[in-house]
């Protein structure tokens, strides 16, 4: 017990050493979690979902708000590189496997989760498969490689996915494109784009919809972006409010807690991260 205390103190001050700005921190995630790539607040459930990056096993993991693993679902679906998730109205789940670091592949895919199969330890999928319009050498030269991706958000039926730049001095570059949000194969259609910053710092990766449809944050390491005022699905193109963040990590999920709230979770990486956050907006 005493060791126990002890432990919990030596957190408590360590916790209290570090400066996460505008960020509260809420959990230290568990070593399991430490490539976390998606975080989602799915309707009709209490918990907080997270996925791990490529080259991780094909999971699931809902957690409580402490950070303790509460569900832990095997997907029937490869892990070729997971780096987002988003749901819809119902409760069901989209998995981004849309990682795309030198806009090579060619399979890129969205892998539904249904609501119903939250309650299984093994967990049966349906996919969606897509294409960019505007890509049609694989890869293209460097500097066209605008088709890596790890954001996406649900809305009003479709899938919403913003790409993350990998060509030097324009790494803020994102394009947003949309699908439909069922199972088929499909031509993205491009929707509207935007440029933040230009370091690596700058580019995003990840984004969502708040629950009321009126706000679209975008996630980098440097700052957070909330859109605000926009027409339709013309969702860069409203007013955007640039928060920058000072505290430096490797920032990989964000997802909207309610209206005002945002939750970020970011990876393990060189002595720092593994962590989740709230950031009131």
């Amino acid at each position: 017990m005493l060791k126990k205390i002890s432990f919990v103190l030596s957190f408590l001050l360590l916790m209290s050493c570090q400066n996460f700005g505008q960020l509260k921190m809420l959990a230290d995630l568990p070593k399991s979690l430490d490539e976390v790539s998606g975080t989602e607040i799915v309707p009709k459930s209490d918990l907080i979902w997270m996925i791990n990056d490529g080259g991780n096993k094909p999971e699931l993991f809902g957690l409580n708000e402490e950070g303790e693993i509460i569900k832990e679902i095997y997907i029937k679906a490869k892990n070729h590189d997971w780096e987002d998730l988003t749901s819809d109205e119902n409760g069901n789940i989209y998995i981004g496997d849309f990682g795309n670091n030198y806009s090579k592949r060619e399979n890129l895919s969205i892998i539904i989760v249904e609501q119903n199969e939250l309650d299984e330890k093994n967990a049966e999928v349906d996919e969606i498969e897509f294409e960019y319009p505007n890509q049609n050498k694989f890869p293209p030269k460097k500097e066209n490689r605008f088709f890596d991706a790890e954001s996406f958000f649900y809305f009003n039926k479709s899938l919403y996915i913003l790409t993350k730049s990998r060509v030097k001095g324009n790494y803020g570059k994102t394009t947003l494109y949309k699908i439909p949000a069922k199972k088929g194969e499909y031509t993205a259609e491009i929707v509207d784009e935007f440029e933040n910053c230009n370091d690596l710092e700058c580019w995003i990766t990840s984004a969502d919809i708040s629950n009321d449809g009126k706000k679209v944050a975008l996630l980098s390491q440097k700052n957070v972006l909330i859109f605000t005022d926009f027409k339709g699905d013309k969702f860069l193109s409203g007013n955007v409010r640039k928060i920058e963040l000072t505290h430096r990590s490797q920032k990989e999920s964000i997802t909207f807690k309610n209206n005002n709230t945002l939750l970020i979770t970011d990876e393990k990486a060189h002595g720092t991260g593994g962590n989740l956050y709230e950031l009131k907006i």
